[in-house]
């Protein structure tokens, strides 16, 4: 069992995408700007938006965060996106979600220039994807790819299940994993209301668990040699952290890595890959 290392492989990328932007920059172009928008004070969004700021600042690019409260309005955050937008210098920018419930998440996305949507969730980036045309890939299914191929993991011809069907990972990674120039893999994609998911999922030749339930996949679930790949990131209360809380993932880890050829930890593992592949989608906004 080799265990799948996502920080490594980020800081390894992040160090190559600021060694191009410092290319960039002494031959007079411009440095990469990306924009944040963080609506109230959500703990996961607040650590996921430092952590993306923090990555900026790695990759050598300018970063700006705009903080709302919870109680902006909907024409508030709109017209914040139209400024984003008609500002020249931003080149990509993301929403970050969950919005509050007043706010219509679809609207804001929609709302955003397809061209500096570094999250790829806008349709047009979506339907771009969907039928292999370039695009933004959103982050977490490109992140998954990076370590796939950084690995030298054989994607093409072999049988994954994407456990999951969510806009955010489910589907995109299902429709990224069958196209050739991509996964080339046959693919299943299964959900809690699936029959007979333990053997669809024992099938896998890679298991890609993006389902949120915390140990949800078990042993009996994995096929030996499999390769597999834990999206959950679901906060489980832990007396013993200082946080009072742990990240768990949507496997069982302990009893099934030893089945696995190779696992991605949580956290560790995807996590970093996502905010790297945000970095790589702000380096191509810029380049354009």
């Amino acid at each position: 069992m080799q265990l799948i290392d996502g920080k490594a492989t980020a800081s390894a990328i992040k160090t190559q995408i600021a060694a191009e932007v410092q290319q960039i920059v002494a031959q007079g172009g411009k440095r990469p700007h990306l924009a944040a928008v963080l609506v109230g004070h959500d703990g996961g969004s607040e650590t996921y938006v430092r952590n993306k700021v923090l990555a900026c600042e790695e990759c050598g690019f300018k970063s700006t965060l705009i903080r709302f409260e919870d109680d902006v309005t909907e024409e508030e955050l709109l017209g914040c996106v139209a400024k984003l937008n008609a500002d020249a210098d931003v080149d990509g920018f993301i929403v970050q979600l969950p919005l509050p419930r007043h706010i219509d998440e679809q609207k804001v996305t929609e709302a955003i220039d397809p061209k500096k949507d570094v999250d790829g969730f806008h349709p047009v980036n979506v339907g771009r994807m969907a039928i292999g045309l370039p695009c933004f890939i959103s982050a977490t299914p490109l992140g998954i790819l990076t370590l796939l191929r950084h690995y030298g993991i054989q994607t093409s011809g072999k049988k994954c299940v994407v456990l999951g069907r969510s806009n955010i990972v489910g589907k995109p990674m299902a429709q990224l994993m069958m196209q050739k120039q991509y996964g080339d893999a046959t693919v299943t994609v299964c959900h809690s209301h699936s029959q007979n998911l333990q053997e669809e999922c024992r099938q896998a030749d890679i298991l890609i668990a993006a389902i949120g339930r915390p140990d949800f996949v078990t042993a009996d679930m994995v096929k030996p040699g499999a390769v597999v790949i834990d999206v959950g990131t679901t906060r489980v209360a832990d007396a013993t952290r200082k946080s009072g809380y742990r990240l768990n993932g949507d496997v069982k880890f302990d009893e099934v890595a030893p089945l696995c050829s190779y696992i991605t930890p949580v956290p560790g593992g995807v996590g970093p890959m996502t905010i790297c592949s945000l970095m790589l989608n702000t380096l191509q906004a810029g380049r354009r």
